[in-house]
């Protein structure tokens, strides 16, 4: 964690914060959305993942049973628009992606 001295001028603060923020902000993960009650069925499954870009990855943060869940990104066509999931079961989930 960096401290910042409580009496340096704004001139000599503002490259602190940016040794101390820029990190933050340049990890992918920060810069991602969450896909609120995605309904998955057994099978593959297209998600819009909405983020305009290649996807990086993703994670599930919510899931309401069983199931176990896979990526199939590497035979994606569209991998700037679409997440394609396997599931063996059908659940609602939410998904976090970046």
């Amino acid at each position: 964690m960096v401290r910042l001295p409580q009496q340096l001028p704004f001139e000599q603060l503002q490259p602190k914060w940016a040794a101390a923020i820029n990190p933050v902000l340049a990890n992918p993960i920060v810069n991602g959305l969450m896909l609120s009650n995605v309904a998955l069925t057994t099978g593959t499954n297209s998600i819009n993942h909405k983020l305009g870009r290649n996807l990086q990855g993703w994670f599930i943060v919510g899931i309401n049973g069983p199931a176990q869940i896979y990526d199939t990104q590497a035979s994606n066509q569209m991998p700037q628009l679409t997440l394609n999931l396997t599931s063996d079961s059908d659940v609602i989930c939410n998904i976090w992606v970046f």
